[in-house]
């Protein structure tokens, strides 16, 4: 699949941009049956299955091979990619990837609903200071 959801840190364009290397075409999205929670101790949440679960966020259009690279290494051992169904303002449905928090890595995750908001005001310059993920590829 060419396009992916993002339901945080990467929900930010220029986090996206600097992971990716390059601006991506996107639209707003609502990624069905799940729900995002912060990950303890971090700026940045995950999203495990949950019916009847909505989470709000953005697909990128038209991944290449060597963007998916990057993303992977930027998501880490806790996520995998996998195809979700996403809902567009439209109304149309879509099959896309989406990183998903691990099974195994659950207990990691707090009972706290993740907040884009939140993350804005008070965590993402943390985040973008802290995230090994983010200096690696940075660094790359």
């Amino acid at each position: 699949m060419q396009n992916l959801f993002t339901y945080g840190s990467l929900m930010c364009q220029d986090i996206m941009s600097a992971v990716t290397g390059r601006q991506l075409c996107h639209s707003p999205a609502l990624l069905l049956q799940y729900r995002r929670f912060l990950v303890k101790n971090e700026q940045y949440p995950g999203v495990v299955p949950s019916d009847g679960g909505l989470v709000n966020g953005i697909v990128y259009h038209g991944i290449s091979p060597k963007v998916w690279s990057r993303l992977d290494r930027f998501e880490g051992e806790k996520y995998f990619r996998c195809p979700v169904t996403v809902l567009y303002e439209n109304g149309a449905e879509a099959q896309v990837c989406c990183y998903v928090f691990k099974p195994e890595f659950r207990q990691q995750l707090t009972d706290e609903e993740w907040k884009f908001e939140t993350f804005l005001h008070h965590g993402k310059k943390i985040f973008q200071t802290r995230y090994a993920g983010f200096k690696e590829i940075l660094c790359a």
